[in-house]
């Protein structure tokens, strides 16, 4: 039973990982809505959906939002960091470059991931396929001058890598939460959509969505930002964190392809070669050889 437990929430990490591949696409089609208004907007329509899901199943679905602070902050600080960090990055910079250094996280997971207690402990694979990532992102900068592009365009890049830190290790701490429900996110989309609209009112114009840009926002509240981050939740807390964080290299991959098939992204040679190291990075991290030296105990 505890098998197929596992198996089941490894495979709904699938589902999340799938939706997660037409997160830029869908913010591409945004272009124009300023970050944290589309935070805002994408964050209201997942709680909206959300909590028309809860009370259709009644009372005691709609009880599991109360819940400690400590995961609820945790939640909280992972999307709201995350989508305000990955929504400026695809405003300064091209999507398909902003995605793929957002998509260094499925590699970063592995490697946090060998660290846990119960982990595997740091091995040379883990090393080799952070290089092999990290010589990615210098594709993905090869012939463009961060400092001519301008400071927008740097904090793009930076804010694109922050993407990257943030969701990994979220990812690998929320299985200390794995008792807590995963309907407490519907709770904390709200919050994010809350804190979204008030960094908006702010910092920000108003800028009211087109009537495509609007169906863009719907898809990306019900999906990416939406049930993605329920099945993800259930996912990150009872499957298997390290084949999790391999089945997610597909996301960029799959990601970059549909950015080029909607004419969002030119397929040039630098950008084929960043997406194969980058993806080539995750597998070979997760490539267990027998006997493998280990350069880090997983209980040191």
């Amino acid at each position: 039973m505890a098998v197929q437990e596992k198996l089941r929430a490894t495979a709904l990490g699938g589902v999340a990982i799938a939706f997660w591949s037409g997160l830029a696409l869908l913010t591409a089609a945004t272009h124009g809505i300023p970050p944290f208004e589309l935070l805002t907007l994408s964050f209201g329509v997942a709680f909206l959906a959300g909590l028309v899901i809860l009370t259709l199943r009644g009372k005691e679905a709609l009880a599991r939002l109360r819940q400690p602070v400590l995961p609820w902050i945790t939640a909280f600080l992972a999307l709201f960091l995350y989508h305000a960090l990955y929504f400026q990055a695809l405003a300064a910079i091209p999507p398909a470059r902003a995605s793929l250094i957002a998509y260094l996280w499925p590699l970063l997971i592995v490697m946090f991931s060998a660290l846990l207690p119960n982990g595997s402990g740091l091995q040379i694979r883990h090393l080799g396929g952070a290089g092999l990532g990290l010589l990615g992102v210098g594709f993905i900068f090869a012939g463009h001058n961060v400092v001519t592009e301008g400071q927008g365009s740097a904090l793009g890049y930076v804010a694109a890598i922050g993407c990257a830190v943030v969701w990994s290790a979220y990812s690998v701490v929320n299985r200390r939460f794995a008792r807590i429900p995963s309907e407490m996110l519907i709770g904390v989309c709200a919050a994010v959509s809350l804190a979204g609209g008030i960094a908006h009112l702010v910092l920000e114009r108003t800028i009211w969505p087109s009537g495509w840009q609007w169906g863009a926002i719907f898809l990306l509240g019900v999906g990416p930002t939406g049930l993605a981050f329920l099945a993800w939740d259930h996912a990150t807390k009872h499957g298997d964190l390290p084949l999790l964080g391999a089945l997610s290299y597909l996301a960029p991959l799959i990601s970059t392809l549909l950015l080029v098939l909607a004419g969002k992204a030119v397929a040039t040679v630098t950008l084929g070669l960043a997406a194969f190291l980058i993806v080539g990075g995750a597998v070979l991290a997760t490539w267990h050889l027998p006997g493998a030296s280990r350069i880090v105990q997983a209980d040191e």
